[in-house]
């Protein structure tokens, strides 16, 4: 089930808040939302439960057990233990399949290699633990009492599949006491229609795109504006996608009284490939940076440490992503464009408008050429887009001119949507309490912000009715 299903937009998640109005106590609406995310979760495998549950219950057991020592050796041990096992269990399940099969490689190992299923969310859920039981060490929070709480925060169906990463201690004062606000649900049910639109109209237009511009047939003869454009769609494309989730996670959280942090702050408006990161998949980032960048040390070490570090982070960030070595490649190619920024070129951070608009052209070149790493598991497809954007079968062809010229006002809107424009637009129609507007123009504001969200939900359905393409490509790391 996903976000952007007819079924769970207008039967899993009315039905949910429904229930949820007459729950009138915290720990009522606590057991319907542990209910239906558990629902939600089994629906791909309810046997995965298992899994989830457990690792919750290791976590658990394992921060009250850091909690109620006092020899902080004994401390670290627990948390070791707590770690190695939530990390066993992630390898096992997302890479045992992928080092079997290097292996074989290098050896010529003849056996068969079993199929593991890789179970959904896998990835994100085991992060929040992680940062749990880690924050629990630190003493920046509590060990939780109840287990069907932590299992709540790891299970809750807003955010377990797909992200963002939301840290215990973000949330863990809304899971025992929170007030529902009617303009929290006004502006939830607001950032939902928008997610929803911009993946059911824009994602997933983007992707049917992708899968004919960069199919196998069409690379082996494409020319340089076919090739180029799969790549435009694609990079279009897994913005518009996991953003949109993201947006849906935190509408639906604010809905029922959850503040999740932001995930994106569009980042094809980077100035350098250190602030694209500061942008893109921010959980995921300040992840990496709080747990493993700054315990290796950080900058406060001697250079070679810092390279060493940073190498580290962009391995396991490439390797996080999926186990294929295309991703480890990519994180690797991200880690030589930082080390660059950081110790050579040094871009400053006050600029320009002009200069901040020309730094913003290499960046996207650069993130353009990494989504292509990232696409293609299949490296010698890989190396046939490439052949083929740099003209090795003709600039231009009558396919890629003529999908191009089909899509041109598509195309204009994705990447408008990708922009900060568009709620630049909407801060100047906002009204500020420090200067006063007339009533006539606050209505207007007023109804718009009222119709919209219907408008992007009407237009949501019209392309989700018959689409069979619907995917959420975030799902599979």
């Amino acid at each position: 089930m996903v976000f952007s299903e007819l079924f769970f937009v207008f039967f899993f998640l009315v039905l949910c808040t429904g229930c949820l109005l007459f729950a009138k106590s915290i720990k009522r609406q606590n057991l319907v939302l542990l209910l239906f995310s558990l629902i939600f979760y089994a629906w791909g495998g309810p046997l995965l439960i298992l899994l989830l549950a457990g690792m919750t219950l290791v976590c658990y057991l394992g921060a009250l057990a850091i909690d109620a020592l006092e020899d902080r050796f004994y401390k670290k041990l627990g948390l070791l233990m707590t770690v190695a096992i939530c990390l066993i269990l992630l390898g096992f399940f997302k890479y045992s399949t992928f080092i079997a099969e290097t292996v074989k490689g290098i050896v010529g190992f003849d056996g068969k290699i079993p199929n593991i299923v890789l179970p959904i969310g896998i990835s994100f859920y085991t992060f929040q633990l992680l940062s749990y039981v880690i924050d629990v060490f630190r003493g920046e929070v509590r060990a939780q009492r109840k287990y069907w709480i932590l299992l709540l925060y790891s299970a809750l169906f807003h955010q377990c599949v797909a992200g963002p990463i939301v840290r215990y201690q973000t949330v863990c004062e809304e899971l025992e006491s929170r007030t529902v606000r009617l303009a929290d649900v006004s502006s939830g049910i607001a950032r939902f229609a928008s997610g929803l639109a911009k993946k059911a109209v824009l994602a997933n237009t983007c992707g049917a795109l992708v899968a004919e511009l960069w199919a196998k047939n069409t690379l082996e003869e494409a020319s340089a504006l076919t090739v180029f454009l799969g790549g435009l769609c694609y990079m279009l494309q897994i913005y518009l996608d996991f953003s949109a989730y993201s947006d849906m996670a935190i509408g639906m959280g604010r809905m029922v009284g959850f503040h999740y942090n932001e995930n994106f702050n569009y980042p094809y408006a980077a100035t350098s490939v250190t602030d694209f990161w500061r942008r893109w998949h921010m959980s995921l980032s300040s992840f990496f940076r709080d747990y493993v960048y700054i315990p290796l040390g950080g900058n406060r070490c001697s250079v070679g440490r810092q390279i060493f570090n940073l190498f580290v982070v962009w391995g396991l960030t490439g390797l996080w992503h999926g186990a294929s070595w295309n991703y480890v490649l990519w994180g690797l190619y991200y880690f030589l464009f930082l080390l660059l920024e950081k110790f050579i070129l040094k871009p400053k951070k006050d600029c320009s408008f002009l200069t901040a608009l020309w730094r913003r052209i290499p960046v996207l070149i650069i993130v353009y050429f990494g989504w292509m790493l990232f696409y293609f598991e299949d490296l010698s497809m890989l190396s046939s887009a490439l052949s083929g954007l740099f003209g090795a079968h003709g600039w231009i062809d009558l396919y890629g001119k003529t999908t191009l010229l089909c899509n041109v006002f598509f195309l204009g809107v994705a990447i408008l949507a990708c922009s900060p424009i568009i709620p630049a637009l909407g801060r100047l129609l906002l009204p500020k309490q420090e200067k006063p507007y007339s009533a006539a123009r606050q209505a207007i504001v007023g109804v718009l912000y009222s119709i919209l969200p219907v408008a992007l939900l009407l237009l949501s359905l019209i392309f989700l009715v018959g689409n069979t393409y619907n995917p959420f490509l975030y799902f599979q790391f």
